[in-house]
């Protein structure tokens, strides 16, 4: 009995094997197929391995890095086979250039991986992001640039900004009065961009000691993020698509799920209570909005369901928070790294804002030095070092290269933050560089410094992270004078980078604060 389970061990054994190399044989050929009819036309790049293309020739560094390694060998536009997938990297801005202003259409499709497709297989319904271009997504691109970050609707709700902000001063303010230690800094940018969206959205703060609904709201959102910035190899292996190997699928759409049937609860409970503001449009949140415009476009050639607005108003948590705790946190780790910018920016602050005062919105007009510190820190650290990847929609040319179908296009905006052609001293953290006249802005159209992207898929929020990002940045800079704990000395820092849907620090940054002076924050954080 021993011996035949034995032989029949054995046998299942070399079945198995066998039936492996016949895979690796047959997707070996797929590719070298592939790669026959498209790769004398495509950019150059470095030869591949069968089936796994060029994914061990990137390394354990953070796949930027790795690209803008391999982008100084092969050329500012560069072929890699990730598995089975044709990848295109971009890598300056020149070719960027040619590719927003002269490809954009053909470009403007978007590359959707596992984690982010909804139960029927494609991107979902109502995504700002991962919706291919077509009619229905630039409705919602319209709905986007005309509603929710016009100049008008931002300027009715600067008040929620403030009052955001405010709060979180109070917070980190009883935070040191009751530890006296270092405080993580991303933690309390993270909480305050995520009450900014639901106030934004909802008119409350989701994160509150009586809102439990919120705090689960937020454990499902940040559980989406997590799984959606894991490589996963489903993505550069189509044969594993339906095997879900790392259970990377199954795991983010089970939180989204959970985070849709939450946000539907306060859909519903808006809609009952029938508070709908149909008067004043410039008080309305964003929730109003979209409810509106679903009842508008009943009947209409677009269709605007619940899920649609189930949608839109997670995309907006997940992309509004992640991307901006990442970009104030790594702008308070380079001023504490860079001191003598750190009191120059502080200075700046103080003597135009005055002891008399809180820091308000208004006031960032007058402070060139602190949104030369916001452009650099995006420089440098761009949330979304690829953006958001790219797909051919159409084959096309850029430059002398053809660009197939569907093939992915990533923009290495890390690389073009970086390179010594066009940026003197690139590694160096100097907000003066953005002091000079003329400077270049990054409302895409100086495609050096595209942080929010360029072109059809920009992404539209930019307005609003232009007032809230300095409007936090220097709150924190009025308010408090910061300490690194410990002792620790500046130029030890650690300021590696981690990955995962966004470029966050790989050591979350903790910092002392010192009150600088009593203020009315306190009064208005608890109005």
């Amino acid at each position: 009995m021993i011996s035949r389970g034995s032989e029949n061990m054995e046998y299942y054994g070399v079945v198995c094997l066998v039936l492996a190399i016949l895979v690796w044989i047959w997707l070996a050929m797929v590719m070298e197929h592939k790669k026959t009819k498209l790769g004398h036309q495509l950019p150059p790049g470095p030869r591949c391995w069968p089936v796994v293309g060029n994914i061990f020739q990137i390394g354990l560094s953070p796949p930027h890095e790795s690209f803008t390694i391999l982008a100084r060998k092969h050329g500012p536009i560069m072929t890699l086979w990730l598995g089975s997938m044709c990848t295109v990297v971009v890598s300056s801005s020149e070719v960027a250039c040619d590719m927003f202003k002269n490809n954009d259409v053909a470009l403007a499709g978007r590359k959707i991986y596992e984690a982010m497709k909804g139960n029927h297989g494609h991107g979902s319904e109502g995504s700002l992001i991962t919706s291919q271009y077509n009619a229905h997504w630039r409705m919602l691109k319209r709905l986007s640039t005309t509603e929710f970050f016009v100049t008008s609707r931002l300027d009715a709700m600067r008040g929620v900004r403030a009052k955001c902000i405010d709060r979180m001063v109070h917070l980190i303010d009883e935070a040191v009065r009751e530890s006296g230690n270092g405080v993580d800094v991303g933690k309390f940018f993270f909480l305050m961009a995520f009450n900014l969206i639901g106030n934004l959205i909802f008119s409350k703060d989701l994160l509150d000691p009586e809102m439990e609904r919120g705090a689960r709201f937020y454990h499902h959102a940040v559980k989406v993020m997590k799984y959606a910035g894991k490589p996963n190899v489903a993505d550069f292996f189509p044969i594993l698509k339906r095997f879900d190997p790392q259970r990377i699928r199954r795991n983010t759409q089970f939180h989204v799920e959970r985070a849709f049937e939450i946000a539907g609860w306060f859909i519903k409970q808006r809609m009952e209570n029938d508070i709908v503001d149909g008067g004043n449009e410039n008080n309305k949140d964003f929730l109003d909005v979209l409810l509106q415009f679903r009842g508008d476009s009943v009947g209409g050639p677009y269709s605007f369901t619940s899920r649609t607005i189930n949608v839109v108003v997670f995309e907006m948590f997940t992309a509004g928070t992640d991307t901006t705790t990442s970009t104030l946190e790594w702008a308070m780790a380079e001023l504490l790294h860079n001191p003598r910018t750190l009191k120059k920016v502080q200075m700046e602050l103080r003597s135009k804002i005055g002891a008399d005062r809180k820091f308000e919105e208004n006031d960032i007009e007058k402070l060139p030095y602190l949104k030369a510190v916001i452009k650099e820190t995006l420089r440098l650290h761009p949330p979304l070092p690829f953006l958001v990847p790219h797909m051919a929609m159409d084959s096309c040319k850029i430059g002398d290269y053809y660009i197939p179908k569907e093939t992915q296009i990533l923009v290495n905006i890390w690389a073009i933050g970086r390179d010594p052609k066009v940026w003197d001293a690139p590694l160096l953290f100097w907000p003066e560089r953005f002091m000079e006249p003329n400077m270049v802005d990054y409302k895409g159209h100086h495609f050096e410094f595209i942080p929010f992207g360029s072109g059809r898929r920009m992404c539209p929020a930019m307005p609003l992270a232009s007032r809230v990002l300095p409007l936090a940045l220097g709150s924190l800079l009025s308010y408090f004078d910061w300490i690194l704990p410990d002792g620790l000395k500046p130029e030890v820092m650690d300021m590696t980078e981690g990955m995962g849907i966004t470029l966050r620090k790989a050591v979350p940054l903790k910092a002392i604060p010192v009150p600088y002076k009593r203020t009315p924050v306190d009064v208005a954080a608890k109005q």
